[in-house]
């Protein structure tokens, strides 16, 4: 393939891939038409400048290709797979699966530049679009082979980072594919005859306004930055942040995918997810139960006592109370109309599905006891004395 050669410092010469990718098909058919042309003289009557043998014969050609390339795809796979099987990875198995959609690409680009070949109408303008199709196919199978090689990346920072592995890897391939589009879209450009380093210099100009109008995508890129630093994060965790409350579906290099509990998506910017507090629900391992609860004033004090003590120890013998953590059961106050009894205490789990569950045994437990001690909950009650009668 053809390189960009300098001429002098401003001038390149356009960068060429199409030249020979005929493989001589073009004269071969040529050959074949001779004859034809003597049998039936009137086939070298013209339309439009162009023989009537050499527009069928290109017509056919290039729906010959077109039709089957897939047959050539698969061909040329199969062959690629028997190849792959020696081999103890399978990886290569991938790659070659990645490359069937470029590979089909190429059977049409041949086509069509032995098509322009037979009607004698290759332009320098039709060899740059072919040129920038060759171009585009290549650099469409190094992106295919970059994304079969996606768990290759994985397996790279999980070396680092098992935890991140995953987000690494996505940032670090989303990084590398800008790159090579960045590249394939210099090599469309030089085809063209354009200089890309001339203009990457002119860009300069603007560069300044440029900035400016990123810094919002600059402060989201580094924000993605710290937050796999941080590892404050992960795919899957439950997280509270700047008021968005969900489970985190991805971590972009722009934004962070929240899916809220009502099932919708949440996009938030990663430079207001790095900037704000964050609350990290599947990271506490436990969830704190607290309560109050009111009895009646009809409750006396040997029984009040009776009860607190027998809720703490149902509390310190349960199975799912963590007893690592604090455990609260106080006579709290004497409310308005109730007794007031405060709770305080740590489940083992922090799955909200238990943790109702256990919530909901220590209700009950509770008012098993008050019952087995002969006293009853309180409910928002006055009574009312009337000193005097009215006089009739």
């Amino acid at each position: 393939m053809p390189t960009q050669q300098t001429i002098e410092d401003n001038t390149t010469v356009t960068l060429n891939v199409i030249d020979g990718l005929d493989m001589g098909m073009n004269a071969t058919i040529q050959e074949l038409l001779i004859p034809v042309y003597a049998k039936f003289p009137f086939l070298g009557n013209t339309f439009l400048d162009i023989p009537l043998a050499n527009l069928i014969a290109a017509t056919l050609v290039f729906l010959l290709f077109l039709y089957l390339r897939r047959l050539f795809t698969t061909i040329v796979t199969v062959i690629l797979h028997k190849l792959a099987k020696k081999t103890d990875n399978y990886y290569d198995d991938k790659i070659i699966t990645a490359l069937k959609g470029p590979l089909s690409f190429t059977f049409i680009i041949i086509g069509m530049h032995l098509f322009f070949l037979l009607i004698f109408n290759e332009s320098q303008t039709i060899k740059h679009i072919l040129s920038t199709l060759v171009v585009y196919v290549v650099f469409w199978a190094i992106l295919s082979i970059l994304e079969a090689l996606r768990s290759v990346i994985y397996s790279i920072t999980g070396k680092f980072n098992h935890d991140f592995s995953v987000e690494m890897g996505n940032f670090i391939l989303a990084i590398i594919k800008i790159l090579v589009g960045g590249i394939g879209l210099g090599a469309m450009l030089q085809v063209w005859g354009i200089n890309v380093t001339a203009l990457v210099a002119s860009l300069g100009i603007g560069g300044l306004a440029f900035a400016l109008a990123a810094k919002d995508t600059a402060a989201n890129l580094f924000g993605s930055f710290s937050l796999l630093a941080d590892k404050s994060i992960r795919i899957g965790e439950w997280i509270k942040v700047g008021g968005v409350e969900g489970t985190v579906e991805s971590i972009g290099m722009r934004t962070t995918k929240i899916r809220s509990f009502q099932k919708s998506l949440i996009t938030v910017p990663n430079h207001i997810v790095a900037n704000n507090p964050i609350e990290n629900f599947s990271r506490r391992g436990i969830r704190r139960i607290k309560m109050r609860i009111g009895l009646t004033y009809s409750t006396d004090g040997e029984t009040m006592n009776t009860i607190v003590q027998d809720i703490k120890k149902m509390l310190q013998e349960h199975a799912d109370i963590s007893q690592r953590d604090t455990l609260l059961v106080n006579f709290e106050s004497f409310g308005d109309s109730a007794l007031n009894i405060f709770i305080y205490t740590f489940t083992r789990t922090a799955n909200w599905e238990h943790y109702l569950d256990i919530r909901e045994d220590i209700h009950l437990k509770i008012m098993k006891i008050v019952e087995e001690n002969g006293s009853s909950f309180a409910f928002p009650s006055q009574s009312l004395y009337v000193e005097q009668m009215p006089e009739k």
